[in-house]
């Protein structure tokens, strides 16, 4: 009996083994058949043309192809492409080329292919549609509805996927700051006031903090806020405190500017005037900068509150504290 309890085991689990396996053979055929089969329909793309290959191409396009070969896109597409469309190469981005071998030296005629430049004329949309069919997902999730792409911006005003013009990124600019600086001027002055973000010094870049390709934030940042894209650095002020101050906890941005401020520690007012926003009142000494019957201009020493780091000289642990005796933030 217990023999026979085994043989109808083993037949079991033979069976669902079989299963098992035509089960794989089934996906992979799947897959096989997805990976094997053309990337878009001729017709969907420049007027029902047909894809050429990509020789036809650099038969004519031989500058475009000597800059071509050193790229990212060029080792991927020729030495190890990952599927059909991939293996088109010229054609995998700028779509099928027969119409364009009808009259290539025709203006017009540039609407047969997809162009990657402003003058081309090709819609933005349209552009990004096509990087977009190979780079979605990960960080181009939020690409979407992103700053960058409500304000009508390609992927090649940043990218140029046609030269090796920086080491990674195939950058338009020969790095990330110079790329982003373009177009964030405002941004690239305050890099260059008395306390910055050590940007053009190189110990950072635009996105470390950013994800210039889209994120849950309205600023681009890599974090959910303001406060958890500093923490990333500044961890020491994350807490939690026993004492905490209530504009730290709210926004770093509340004193300090992120990327660069005429005072020091990137504060946004010099002190003691920025905690005098918050502390106005006239209780204690909170309102008074000099000694009594001393007036600015009067020759007399200024008060030691507003020498030094002003309020900080007594308030030292500012952003929080876990002494016992810490309320007022001095220990």
């Amino acid at each position: 009996m217990f023999m026979k309890y085994l043989s109808r085991l083993s037949a079991l689990r033979l069976g669902v083994a079989a299963g098992s396996l035509s089960a794989i053979v089934l996906v992979t055929s799947i897959f096989a058949k997805t990976e094997s089969a053309a990337p878009v329909p001729a017709a969907a793309l420049n007027g029902g043309a047909i894809y050429v290959g990509e020789a036809v191409c650099i038969a004519c396009h031989a500058p475009q192809n000597a800059q071509f070969t050193h790229t990212q896109h060029a080792n991927a597409f020729r030495l190890n492409p990952k599927n059909e469309r991939e293996k088109l190469s010229c054609e995998a981005c700028h779509g099928p080329g027969s119409n364009h071998l009808k009259d290539p030296a025709s203006p017009a005629n540039h609407a047969s292919l997809v162009g990657f430049t402003r003058e081309w004329g090709t819609p933005v949309a349209q552009q990004n549609a096509m990087c977009l069919t190979c780079h979605q997902g990960g960080q181009h999730m939020f690409w979407p509805g992103s700053t960058h792409a409500t304000n009508d911006l390609s992927c090649s005003d940043c990218h140029n996927p046609m030269a090796k013009v920086t080491a990674t990124g195939l950058l338009r600019k020969p790095s990330i700051n110079e790329t982003c600086e373009s177009c964030h001027q405002q941004q690239r002055a305050e890099f260059s006031k008395r306390s910055h973000m050590p940007l053009h010094e190189g110990k950072m870049t635009c996105v470390d903090c950013h994800n210039p390709h889209g994120s849950t934030s309205k600023s681009l940042l890599k974090a959910d806020t303001v406060n958890e894209t500093c923490y990333n650095c500044h961890a020491e002020k994350r807490g939690p405190f026993l004492w905490e101050h209530a504009p730290v906890r709210d926004n770093c941005l509340s004193c300090h500017s992120p990327h660069g401020s005429n005072q020091d520690k990137l504060l946004t007012v010099a002190r003691p005037f920025l905690c005098q926003q918050c502390h106005g009142n006239g209780a204690g000494h909170q309102t008074t900068l000099y000694n009594a019957g001393q007036i600015l201009g009067g020759g007399a020493a200024p008060s030691t509150r507003i020498m030094g780091r002003s309020c900080q000289n007594c308030h030292s642990q500012i952003h929080g504290s876990n002494h016992p005796g810490g309320a007022r933030f001095q220990r």
